[in-house]
Protein backbone atom coordinates (compact mmCIF):
# COMPACT_ATOMS: atom_id res chain seq x y z
CA UNK A 1 0.00 0.00 0.00
CA UNK A 2 1.29 3.29 -1.15
CA UNK A 3 1.87 6.13 1.72
CA UNK A 4 1.02 9.84 1.25
CA UNK A 5 2.13 12.58 3.78
CA UNK A 6 -0.14 15.71 3.75
CA UNK A 7 0.27 18.95 5.44
CA UNK A 8 -2.10 21.61 6.04
CA UNK A 9 -5.01 19.41 5.86
CA UNK A 10 -7.56 20.77 8.86
CA UNK A 11 -9.63 22.77 6.15
CA UNK A 12 -9.47 23.82 2.19
CA UNK A 13 -6.99 21.95 -0.48
CA UNK A 14 -5.49 19.92 2.30
CA UNK A 15 -8.84 18.44 3.46
CA UNK A 16 -9.96 18.03 0.06
CA UNK A 17 -6.90 15.83 -0.71
CA UNK A 18 -6.84 13.53 2.69
CA UNK A 19 -10.72 13.28 1.36
CA UNK A 20 -9.45 12.28 -2.66
CA UNK A 21 -6.36 9.62 -1.21
CA UNK A 22 -8.66 8.17 1.58
CA UNK A 23 -11.26 7.24 -1.57
CA UNK A 24 -8.43 6.14 -3.43
CA UNK A 25 -7.05 3.81 -0.50
CA UNK A 26 -4.06 5.23 -0.29
CA UNK A 27 -2.70 5.30 3.29
CA UNK A 28 -2.40 8.91 4.43
CA UNK A 29 -0.67 11.01 7.08
CA UNK A 30 -2.71 14.28 7.46
CA UNK A 31 -0.85 16.72 9.48
CA UNK A 32 -1.71 19.98 9.86
CA UNK A 33 -1.40 22.14 13.28
CA UNK A 34 -5.95 22.41 14.18
CA UNK A 35 -7.63 18.49 14.27
CA UNK A 36 -9.70 17.62 11.00
CA UNK A 37 -13.30 18.68 11.52
CA UNK A 38 -15.77 17.14 8.32
CA UNK A 39 -18.58 15.22 7.85
CA UNK A 40 -16.66 12.84 5.64
CA UNK A 41 -16.57 9.41 7.36
CA UNK A 42 -12.70 8.55 7.06
CA UNK A 43 -11.26 5.33 6.92
CA UNK A 44 -8.64 3.22 8.84
CA UNK A 45 -6.37 4.46 6.08
CA UNK A 46 -6.11 7.82 7.25
CA UNK A 47 -3.72 8.79 10.64
CA UNK A 48 -4.06 12.08 11.68
CA UNK A 49 -0.66 13.95 13.65
CA UNK A 50 -1.37 17.45 15.09
CA UNK A 51 2.26 19.05 13.14
CA UNK A 52 3.40 22.20 13.30
CA UNK A 53 5.81 22.74 10.02
CA UNK A 54 7.91 25.07 12.32
CA UNK A 55 8.33 23.19 14.90
CA UNK A 56 11.50 20.60 14.80
CA UNK A 57 9.73 18.75 17.57
CA UNK A 58 7.33 17.63 16.10
CA UNK A 59 8.81 17.16 12.74
CA UNK A 60 10.87 14.66 15.05
CA UNK A 61 7.87 13.28 16.13
CA UNK A 62 6.58 12.45 12.96
CA UNK A 63 10.25 10.56 11.81
CA UNK A 64 9.61 8.20 14.83
CA UNK A 65 6.13 7.65 14.03
CA UNK A 66 7.36 6.95 10.47
CA UNK A 67 10.04 4.62 11.78
CA UNK A 68 7.93 2.47 14.46
CA UNK A 69 5.39 1.92 12.10
CA UNK A 70 8.56 1.06 9.21
CA UNK A 71 6.96 3.21 6.23
CA UNK A 72 8.50 4.79 3.81
CA UNK A 73 6.49 7.69 1.80
CA UNK A 74 5.42 7.63 -2.03
CA UNK A 75 3.92 10.85 -1.57
CA UNK A 76 4.79 14.39 0.15
CA UNK A 77 2.42 17.25 -0.48
CA UNK A 78 3.57 20.38 1.03
CA UNK A 79 0.27 22.48 1.34
CA UNK A 80 0.50 24.10 4.64
CA UNK A 81 0.46 27.77 4.15
CA UNK A 82 0.55 30.99 5.14
CA UNK A 83 -0.88 34.65 4.69
CA UNK A 84 -0.11 37.81 6.00
CA UNK A 85 -2.77 40.33 3.71
CA UNK A 86 -1.19 44.13 4.87
CA UNK A 87 0.43 46.76 3.34
CA UNK A 88 4.07 46.58 2.38
CA UNK A 89 4.97 48.95 4.76
CA UNK A 90 2.81 47.55 7.76
CA UNK A 91 4.18 43.94 7.36
CA UNK A 92 7.14 43.51 10.33
CA UNK A 93 9.75 41.08 9.95
CA UNK A 94 7.93 39.14 12.36
CA UNK A 95 5.17 38.42 9.50
CA UNK A 96 7.71 37.78 7.07
CA UNK A 97 10.15 35.56 9.08
CA UNK A 98 6.29 33.70 10.20
CA UNK A 99 5.35 33.42 6.75
CA UNK A 100 8.32 32.36 5.05
CA UNK A 101 8.84 29.64 8.06
CA UNK A 102 5.82 28.34 6.92
CA UNK A 103 5.88 28.49 3.09
CA UNK A 104 9.68 27.95 2.79
CA UNK A 105 11.91 27.34 5.53
CA UNK A 106 9.57 24.65 7.17
CA UNK A 107 9.41 22.92 3.85
CA UNK A 108 12.94 22.77 3.73
CA UNK A 109 13.99 21.27 6.94
CA UNK A 110 10.71 18.79 6.33
CA UNK A 111 12.19 17.72 2.98
CA UNK A 112 15.78 17.12 4.08
CA UNK A 113 14.47 15.29 6.74
CA UNK A 114 12.59 12.80 5.36
CA UNK A 115 15.08 11.80 2.62
CA UNK A 116 15.58 8.13 4.24
CA UNK A 117 11.81 8.02 4.05
CA UNK A 118 11.60 8.39 0.42
CA UNK A 119 11.65 5.94 -2.32
CA UNK A 120 13.77 6.47 -5.17
CA UNK A 121 10.71 6.86 -7.41
CA UNK A 122 8.74 8.87 -4.39
CA UNK A 123 7.30 12.34 -5.96
CA UNK A 124 7.28 15.87 -3.93
CA UNK A 125 5.06 18.16 -4.69
CA UNK A 126 5.07 21.56 -3.73
CA UNK A 127 1.67 23.69 -3.09
CA UNK A 128 2.33 27.55 -3.93
CA UNK A 129 0.71 30.08 -6.13
CA UNK A 130 0.19 31.89 -9.17
CA UNK A 131 1.33 34.60 -6.94
CA UNK A 132 4.83 33.49 -7.13
CA UNK A 133 5.66 33.24 -10.52
CA UNK A 134 7.71 35.77 -12.35
CA UNK A 135 5.01 37.68 -14.68
CA UNK A 136 1.53 36.96 -12.78
CA UNK A 137 -0.01 39.98 -11.15
CA UNK A 138 1.20 40.34 -7.60
CA UNK A 139 -1.93 41.84 -5.47
CA UNK A 140 -1.33 44.77 -2.72
CA UNK A 141 -0.82 43.50 1.23
CA UNK A 142 0.81 40.21 -0.13
CA UNK A 143 4.15 41.02 -0.11
CA UNK A 144 5.42 38.24 2.54
CA UNK A 145 2.93 35.78 0.96
CA UNK A 146 3.85 35.61 -2.57
CA UNK A 147 7.88 36.47 -2.51
CA UNK A 148 7.44 33.24 0.04
CA UNK A 149 6.12 31.34 -2.55
CA UNK A 150 8.18 32.59 -5.59
CA UNK A 151 11.23 31.22 -2.70
CA UNK A 152 9.16 28.01 -2.73
CA UNK A 153 9.23 27.78 -6.65
CA UNK A 154 13.21 28.66 -7.31
CA UNK A 155 13.75 25.43 -4.55
CA UNK A 156 11.30 23.55 -6.17
CA UNK A 157 12.94 23.79 -9.79
CA UNK A 158 16.61 23.65 -8.39
CA UNK A 159 15.56 20.46 -6.46
CA UNK A 160 13.96 18.89 -9.58
CA UNK A 161 17.34 19.13 -11.31
CA UNK A 162 19.80 17.96 -8.58
CA UNK A 163 17.29 14.92 -8.01
CA UNK A 164 16.44 14.16 -11.79
CA UNK A 165 16.64 10.43 -11.27
CA UNK A 166 14.19 10.90 -8.13
CA UNK A 167 12.61 11.40 -5.93
CA UNK A 168 10.70 13.96 -8.13
CA UNK A 169 9.68 17.24 -7.27
CA UNK A 170 7.32 19.70 -8.84
CA UNK A 171 5.47 22.42 -8.53
CA UNK A 172 1.45 23.59 -7.94
CA UNK A 173 0.87 26.53 -8.46
CA UNK A 174 -2.93 28.00 -7.86
CA UNK A 175 -4.91 30.42 -8.78
CA UNK A 176 -7.84 31.03 -7.01
CA UNK A 177 -9.35 28.30 -5.28
CA UNK A 178 -12.42 28.90 -2.87
CA UNK A 179 -10.63 28.26 0.31
CA UNK A 180 -10.81 30.23 4.04
CA UNK A 181 -7.02 31.16 2.59
CA UNK A 182 -8.60 33.32 -0.26
CA UNK A 183 -11.00 34.33 1.64
CA UNK A 184 -8.13 36.06 4.00
CA UNK A 185 -6.33 37.55 1.18
CA UNK A 186 -9.57 38.50 -0.65
CA UNK A 187 -12.45 39.57 1.64
CA UNK A 188 -15.88 39.02 0.40
CA UNK A 189 -14.12 37.25 -3.29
Amino acid sequence: MKTALITGTSSGIGLELIKKFDKEGIKTISLSRSNITSDYEFSTNLTHINFDITKNQDIKKLLKFLSSNSLKVDFLINNAGKLVNKPFLDQSQADFESTYDVNFFGIVRLIQSLFPFFKKDSHILNVSSIGGIVGSSKFPGLTSYSSSKGALNILTEVLATEFKDGPFFNTLCLGAVQTPMLELAFPGY
